[in-house]
């Protein structure tokens, strides 16, 4: 690493680095806050710019706080600590905006008040990597280090949900015990309402030894073990086989979701529930009315949206995971007016758009690499069948950004309004939901 002078930290980037200037070259710095006067040191040159980390803090800023977790700064699990909870969503909500204004060429009428949650304890999705140390003839659990492949030593994890943190040093105990340690890379997390189920990744077979060992220890600790041989399809309960299924729930729709320890759900099932709330506020469902909900999965947004008495068609690239969406709209009597279709909509074309028919309304929640070729695909600009609101759920503000200038821009779309969901707090991932209104144009009578 290379030493150099103070810099005066100007903003935070996307991924929660204090962005300073030096030299004519961008300076990111790991740790620094908007407003301090900080030394550092880099791990990384290039013409353009530095890559650093904090080594002194000069001038402090006020929102600086005390990091909870004592392995803050080592694990790469969490970036924003040192910074107030509600300041982090006032960073992620300017980071949405100048997504919006700087990709997008957008800028929303209204800005939504941010959904805040617990800060503290709240995930319960993870995907914790294991490995045996010989050097210090100990097994670690846990997230990756810092920028490295290592995994770090941890003995509790302040974001994780409290029984599970607790039991990550008794999982490397446990593992360290069995035959297959050095074969047993990965334990993924799946908290449900009535039963916690923990993944265990399996190169080889546990012997009859490690199966004792495993049933003992989910007896204990009231948890189920599932083993993982290969892909997600030979994921397949352990002990004890007779679990309730895993499941959350949605009370104010009425409805409860079953899903499997490998389908994607949200890791904050708390906020789920106010972030699904808020979105159907903003569709605003009518009974009569075809709406469609693209990127479904397994029905997070689809059976809220049926329970309004709309028809909604939910299509997922997924054919697991429509399976269980269709299971899922029939467990809670919603099969008559949740339909399913599983389509690539990375390769959307507006013909198969077309083909899908008219739809009132759209809800839309890609991944990260969000949904150029659907929007694309939708037509409008003016157009009577165009869809005359949509709802984009986004876990990424550039790609939510460059889709809106489609749907403004190209499509004649109007930003309503936007904001974020503080989904991961003390990390800098941003979750954020916008809406989209289209003025229908009447066609003048002959």
């Amino acid at each position: 690493m290379t030493k150099n002078d103070t810099v005066l930290v100007e903003s935070l980037d996307q991924e929660g680095r204090g962005v300073a200037h030096a030299d004519g070259k961008v300076i990111f710095i790991e740790g620094a806050l908007t407003g301090e006067t900080v030394g550092y040191s880099s791990y990384r040159t290039k013409p353009s710019f530095e890559l650093a980390q904090v080594t002194e803090i000069c001038r402090a800023a006020s929102m600086r706080v005390q990091p909870k977790c004592r392995h803050f700064g080592v694990c790469g699990g969490c970036s924003m600590q040192h910074l107030d909870a509600n300041a982090q969503v006032a960073v992620k909500q300017r980071i949405l905006e100048d997504s919006l204004w700087h990709i997008g060429k957008v800028k929303a009428e209204t800005v939504l008040p941010p959904i805040h949650g617990q800060t503290w304890g709240y995930r319960e999705r993870a995907r914790l990597s294991v490995r045996h140390v010989l050097k210090k003839n100990k097994t670690l659990v846990g997230f990756h280090e810092r920028r490295s492949s290592f995994v770090a030593d941890m003995e509790y994890c302040e974001i994780l949900v409290p029984k599970i943190a607790g039991l990550l040093p008794l999982l490397a105990e446990l593992v360290s015990s069995l035959s297959i340690r050095d074969r047993l890379p990965q334990i993924e997390v799946a908290v449900g309402e009535f039963v916690d189920a923990l993944v265990l990744r399996v190169m080889d077979a546990p012997s009859s030894d490690d199966e004792a060992a495993l049933r003992a220890f989910a007896d204990r600790y009231q948890i189920q073990f599932w083993l993982q041989s290969g892909g997600p399809d030979t994921i397949v309960p352990f002990h004890p086989v007779n679990a309730p299924p895993l499941s959350y729930s949605l009370p104010e729709f009425g409805i409860t979701m079953p899903f499997g320890p490998g389908e994607f759900t949200q890791v904050n099932s708390a906020l789920n529930r106010v972030m699904v709330s808020r979105a159907i506020r903003l569709l605003d469902p009518q009974p009569g009315e075809r709406i469609a909900d693209f990127f479904c999965g397994l029905g997070n947004f689809t059976l809220p949206i049926a329970r309004s008495g709309a028809k909604v068609l939910g299509i997922e690239g997924s054919a697991a995971l429509v399976a269980r969406a269709k299971e899922n709209a029939a467990a809670n009597g919603l099969a008559g007016n949740a339909k399913y279709a599983t389509m690539n909509l990375f390769e959307m074309t507006a013909e198969a758009y077309a083909g899908l028919g008219k739809f009132d309304k759209l809800l839309i929640d890609p991944p990260r690499d969000g949904a150029l070729e659907l929007v694309k695909s939708l037509g409008g600009g003016g157009g009577e069948h165009a869809p005359c609101r949509i709802v984009y759920v986004s876990c990424n503000p550039a790609t939510l950004a460059r889709d809106a200038q489609v749907l403004v821009q190209i499509h004649g779309y109007t930003l309503k309004a936007a904001g974020v969901m503080n989904m991961f707090p003390h990390t800098s991932h941003v979750e954020s939901i916008a809406v989209f209104e289209h003025v229908q144009v009447k066609q003048p009578s002959a």
